[in-house]
């Protein structure tokens, strides 16, 4: 009997689990569609990604369109700028020239003063050449002329030697004494070369608002594509002066960038393009060669472009400026100078070093930091203000 009843209260014990449907409230999670409603904030990032397309205005190409109708008012105001400078300018270039003025030029005159003509003289003089930077080869032509001079006029007194050299160092300048003419060719191409830290970024945007202020129209090409800084401070020329920009990504290659510039130049009808270019010298075939190459890719739409290749040279570096201009002219042939931060250096004798050993015209010298101390060469005032004595 009790095991029957067990059986029948295990059979009562067994529906129990039948209970299990209970778990049914697991559909409960069912409830769990409600993240369906997650979908919808889904949807509203998706507005957000909106804002992306407004970042488009990226077309910086915008402010080359405004350069035609607003370049006739830049070369007007850059005009009345440099009016009041000109009268100044030769006081500006003394003053600049102080520092090589104590070895050179004015500075001979303690040297030459109450001397007799020997050879301490001309030791003392080759060693003040020297310590301007005038050079050795240089340096000693000019000893060499200046001794047969006396020699010849059987002179006794040094102070006689002081025109002598005077006119010595005149002459030397005299031969790269040719200013740029950028007339008869539209566009007239300047492909400046220079190695990194020389001015030759900045010198480009004082070239470019001079020639503007003489009413041509400019265009800059910024083939320094390794150093995102050197194409946005062209890119800041270009906006401050309404000049455009032709510009790529860092990176991009240069050659492409000026193809892509004198092309421009040339449909626009641009007077003047200035294309800058790269300036590692870390490896100098590989920089040598990519200048080759910018070259040759400018002749395939203009036989004869670049009309000018100007190397950009900083005086304070003294007998290494002589060495650039050995190499850039090897490379790609220069035809043309600028001379930048004679002003505070007391080697500014680079000049007479490299107008004697290469004879390549000096275009301009910079004696200051602002767009009017970039100025054209002339070797008579350069001359003058370098022998000018102070009262």
């Amino acid at each position: 009997m009790n095991p029957s009843r067990s059986s029948s209260l295990s059979q009562w014990f067994e529906p129990e689990p039948v209970v299990e449907p209970e778990p049914v409230v697991e559909p409960e999670p069912v409830v769990e569609p409600e993240p369906v409603v997650e979908p919808e904030p889904v949807v509203e990032p998706e507005p957000v990604i909106e804002p992306e397309p407004v970042v488009e205005p990226e077309p910086v190409i915008e402010p080359e369109p405004e350069e035609e109708p607003l370049e006739p008012v830049v070369p007007a105001v850059a005009q009345e700028q440099e009016r009041p400078t000109k009268e100044g300018f030769f006081a500006r270039l003394k003053r600049s020239l102080l520092k090589t003025k104590q070895n050179l030029g004015s500075g001979f005159m303690g040297l030459f003063r109450g001397k007799k003509i020997d050879d301490d003289l001309f030791d003392e003089l080759e060693e003040q050449l020297l310590i301007a930077d005038v050079g050795v080869d240089t340096t000693r032509k000019i000893i060499t002329s200046l001794t047969q001079h006396a020699s010849r006029k059987q002179l006794k007194d040094a102070e006689a030697l002081y025109g002598k050299l005077k006119e010595e160092m005149s002459e030397i300048l005299a031969k790269v004494d040719r200013p740029l003419d950028v007339s008869g060719k539209t566009p007239y191409v300047i492909l400046m070369v220079g190695v990194n830290g020389v001015g030759k970024t900045t010198t480009i945007g004082k070239l470019a608002r001079q020639f503007q202020a003489e009413g041509k129209s400019v265009m800059l090409a910024a083939g320094d594509t390794f150093r995102a800084a050197a194409v946005e401070q062209l890119q800041v020329w270009g906006e401050r002066n309404r000049i455009p920009v032709v510009a790529q990504h860092t990176g991009a290659d240069s050659a492409s960038v000026i193809f892509d510039a004198v092309q421009a130049a040339k449909a626009r009808g641009i007077d003047v393009l200035i294309a800058d270019t790269a300036g590692r010298l870390q490896n100098k075939s590989h920089l040598m060669e990519e200048l080759k190459k910018i070259v040759r890719v400018m002749k395939k739409l203009d036989d004869q472009a670049p009309h000018e290749v100007m190397l950009t040279l900083d005086a304070s570096t003294g007998q290494n400026a002589v060495s650039q201009a050995k190499l850039f002219n090897e490379a790609v042939g220069l035809t043309g100078i600028t001379l930048t931060k004679l002003d505070g250096t007391a080697k500014g004798g680079v000049i007479f070093a490299i107008a004697d050993q290469f004879g390549i015209p000096i275009r301009y010298i910079g004696v200051g930091e602002g767009i009017e101390d970039l100025r054209p060469f002339k070797a008579d005032d350069f001359i003058e203000a370098l022998f000018a004595r102070e009262d």
